[in-house]
């Protein structure tokens, strides 16, 4: 047992840092890393994740809140769609086989390869909460809140781009918000998943908690790098994760034949 805490801590502080260093999600790089070391099936590690997402989520939505980058109406209408979609995702998680959510979320990380490498435009400071805006802001909610449950990601591989691209938002609104709006999501998401017994809640601390501590030596590193270079060099970390899983899945298919 002792091994398996001191393994989620390695786990989360490398997915951490990357998280930091690439500011995205920590579940896209954690999820693969425990099915690779800790060797989980997929559901294990997507509801472990999910679970993790709270800490850092927390820290993230409160240092992103102090300097301003915090739209609370915007967050709390994503959050309201993200709620009902954690429900739906983790009912998936505990429905779907295994070889389906293996290959969606093999899927999901080849997009997020392609939507790294696809530059966006900055935008506005602020919400403009016409109807259409609300309506759009709740179905992104539920959008995400379904990846969330289903894939343990964060959901700011969705919201940002989504946000920014769609909502005209700046970068750094668009992360404080979906941090804000992921703490209701990801909390409705690990509630279903502990009650169906998919995680164990000293583990998803671990593996949070280290991820967390780890997510602010990351961001400095990132400082350094030009967005555009940090963005290439994710894409080819996830691209190289995805071949892993790739192969992993062909030969674990062709075992249970």
């Amino acid at each position: 047992m002792t091994r398996r805490i001191l393994a989620l801590i390695a786990i989360g502080l490398v997915g951490g840092f990357l998280s930091g260093l690439f500011g995205i999600g920590g579940g896209v790089l954690m999820v693969p890393l425990l099915i690779l070391v800790l060797k989980v099936d997929q559901r294990h590690a997507s509801a472990m994740s999910l679970l993790a997402v709270l800490p850092a989520a927390i820290v993230g939505a409160v240092t992103y809140g102090f300097e301003g980058h915090v739209d609370l109406i915007a967050a709390a209408l994503i959050a309201a769609g993200g709620i009902v979609g954690a429900l739906i995702g983790t009912r998936l998680l505990r429905k779907l086989s295994l070889a389906w959510l293996r290959w969606l979320f093999i899927a999901f990380l080849l997009l997020m390869a392609v939507r790294m490498l696809i530059e966006m435009p900055e935008g506005t400071t602020r919400f403009e909460f016409t109807p259409i805006v609300v309506a759009g802001l709740l179905g992104l909610g539920v959008i995400v809140g379904v990846a969330s449950g289903l894939f343990g990601i964060g959901g700011g591989v969705i919201f940002v781009p989504a946000l920014t691209g769609i909502f005209a938002v700046t970068e750094l609104v668009a992360k404080g918000t979906s941090l804000l709006a992921m703490i209701p999501t990801a909390t409705t998401g690990s509630i279903a998943n502990l009650q169906a017994r998919l995680v164990r809640l000293p583990d998803g601390l671990a593996l949070g908690i280290s991820a967390a501590l780890a997510a602010y030596p990351g961001a400095v590193v990132a400082h350094a790098l030009p967005t555009r270079l940090s963005h290439i060099l994710f894409a080819v970390l996830v691209l190289i994760v995805a071949a892993q899983l790739i192969v992993r899945a062909i030969r674990e298919g062709r075992a249970g034949r």
